[in-house]
């Protein structure tokens, strides 16, 4: 009886660098994308993406957000990851994640003086004016 050659199909990690680097997408974005679908994979017990769904994501994402207290940037990116790995290495549609809303930065607003802070301010400066 003959053993089967095993098959030589490039790992899922593999085929994601290949992918990017195929879209020229930079370095960085290829180390931080390969972390964030490790990090996924590794907080599912190194379950196959494959068998994963939007169940497993949303999961993923909610402790991000809940546990982790991640940025709204950094919840992007970990987002983006995954949208290129189940789009683009699998080949899976996923409507739902694609229009998922996306978290946004709180907005800041700008420092401003108060009247009396300004004339403090003005009190203080010493020298000649123009």
């Amino acid at each position: 009886m003959m053993n089967k050659p095993m098959e030589n199909k490039p790992r899922n990690l593999d085929q994601v660098r290949d992918k990017l680097r195929l879209k020229h997408y930079s370095y960085r974005t290829e180390q931080s994308y390969i972390v964030w679908i490790k990090r996924f994979i590794f907080f599912h017990s190194k379950r196959h993406p494959d068998t994963m769904g939007k169940k497993e994501i949303e999961s993923f994402l909610s402790y991000l957000v809940v546990k982790r207290n991640v940025a709204a940037s950094t919840q992007n990116q970990a987002l983006c990851a995954l949208l290129f790995l189940y789009k683009e290495v699998l080949g899976r549609k996923l409507a739902w994640l694609e229009s998922m809303q996306r978290p946004k930065r709180p907005a800041r607003l700008p420092v401003v003086l108060t009247a009396l802070e300004v004339q403090k301010l003005l009190n203080k400066l010493q020298g000649r004016s123009c």
